[in-house]
């Protein structure tokens, strides 16, 4: 018999692209109530990639202890997803991925971390998340283009910005880097896949695998 799923998503990966990994009931990213109003659907498995942070209340603990108590099985990862399994991991829901982790880890504890401001017409992204940003200085040092000292300080400069405005543009407009080294660290940014859209994958792509 076929599993009733629901997935909670926004910017960290398309609605069009997810239909291609998992068969499943797309919602616009979770707020508060909307997982009380899907438990009254009896799904199988909700999923939880995307959600609300500040301009709307964000989805309570207590509703997913809700839908776990009712039988229902909840994955999260990515962004809000990875934030409430890292929270909610001891009750039942299911963390999946690098964010998810790096919460579970303390390596990142704040909800700024995966946040960021888009455009509600048409849904692009005006800023970029820090914990993307973090990934790929990681992955840049490790490719030998910056240091360990240089990952740190353009951390701190990114860090510093308030999350609806920081956008590469604006961090690297404060980084003070000798040209040919900040443009080659640029292209290599803009050239790797986002940590939130790798995880989201995941995410999905564990749900399949329980139907």
């Amino acid at each position: 018999m076929t599993k009733k799923i629901i997935v909670y998503l926004g910017l960290s990966i398309l609605e069009d692209e997810a239909k291609t990994i998992l068969d499943a009931d797309y919602r616009p990213p979770v707020k508060r109530g909307d997982i009380i109003k899907a438990i009254s659907e009896k799904p199988d498995i909700i999923g939880i990639i995307d959600g609300a942070f500040h301009h709307t209340p964000a989805v309570a603990h207590k509703e997913i202890m809700k839908a776990l108590d009712k039988g229902i099985t909840v994955v999260g990862g990515s962004s809000m997803g990875a934030l409430r399994a890292s929270e909610l991991d001891d009750l039942g829901m299911i963390g999946i991925g690098y964010v998810y982790k790096a919460y579970r880890s303390g390596a990142i504890t704040s909800d700024d971390d995966v946040a960021l401001s888009f455009d509600p017409v048409n849904q692009v992204p005006l800023s970029e998340a820090l914990v993307n940003v973090d990934y790929k200085l990681d992955l840049a040092v490790k490719e030998g283009i910056i240091t360990e000292e240089e990952k740190d300080y353009i951390h701190n400069i990114a860090k510093e910005i308030y999350y609806p405005k920081r956008s590469y543009q604006n961090i690297f407009s404060k980084v003070e880097m000798e040209d040919e080294k900040k443009t080659k660290l640029i292209n290599f940014i803009l050239k790797e896949k986002d940590i939130k859209y790798l995880d989201a994958i995941e995410v999905l792509e564990y749900i399949k695998n329980l139907e």
